[in-house]
């Protein structure tokens, strides 16, 4: 179970541990500690907040889907719009459960990924679906490659923020937007910092 709010872990955790077939053995309260607890006690599936201090849900879900495949990534969040859903799925979350949602639909959805499937409410799949069909009527993706924390990112890199910087902006640690730094240039394919800034200038991200 990960998440930054103990009240919302403690709250998961004991509504979990009313059900015989499901076991809570960890819990973490930022990206980095998630990864951690999952090398040492490698659960079959976890839950995953996005915004968290430090290393971000997303980030996570990027490592421990390609360290530890066998480990099944539920996305548990407040977070409903498509600028979360889409990047959480292509890191490898198999599910995505609103904050909102029913118990029971928390702990199906837990039962179902546990036997590798996948899990998608119905209103996130009427948006995947929407996005697909918009993807195939005019053959190709109209959104960003980054994410809104990666524009932040691409914005002060660009205003000649230093990575101590940034990370003071946006209060993460420097080792994460370091991270996002790398990250960001393997997305869209480029050297250095240079032609990152005019891949943002040509996407629009920043003004020339």
């Amino acid at each position: 179970m990960v998440d930054d709010h103990i009240i919302v872990r403690d709250g998961i955790c004991a509504l979990l541990a009313r059900r015989k077939d499901i076991e809570v053995i960890g819990q973490a309260s930022d990206g980095e500690q998630a990864i951690e607890q999952v090398a040492t006690l490698h659960p079959d599936v976890v839950l995953m907040d996005i915004s968290m201090p430090g290393m971000n849900g997303l980030e996570a879900t990027r490592v421990i889907h390609k360290s530890f495949p066998g480990t099944r990534i539920i996305v548990l969040t407040q977070h409903e719009n498509k600028e979360y859903i889409f990047p959480m799925l292509r890191a490898g979350a198999v599910g995505y459960i609103f904050k909102r949602a029913r118990s029971s639909e928390l702990v199906d959805a837990i039962r179902t990924v546990h036997q590798e499937g996948a899990c998608l409410p119905a209103d996130i799949a009427r948006i995947v679906m929407n996005d697909l069909m918009r993807t195939n009527s005019s053959g190709k993706r109209k959104q960003s490659l980054l994410t809104e924390r990666e524009k932040e990112v691409v914005r002060l890199v660009a205003e000649g923020f230093s990575s101590r910087k940034i990370a003071e902006q946006l209060s993460l640690g420097v080792k994460t937007v370091e991270t996002h730094r790398v990250n960001i240039m393997k997305k869209v394919g480029v050297q250095n910092t240079v032609e990152l800034i005019k891949y943002a200038i040509r996407e629009g991200i920043v003004s020339p």
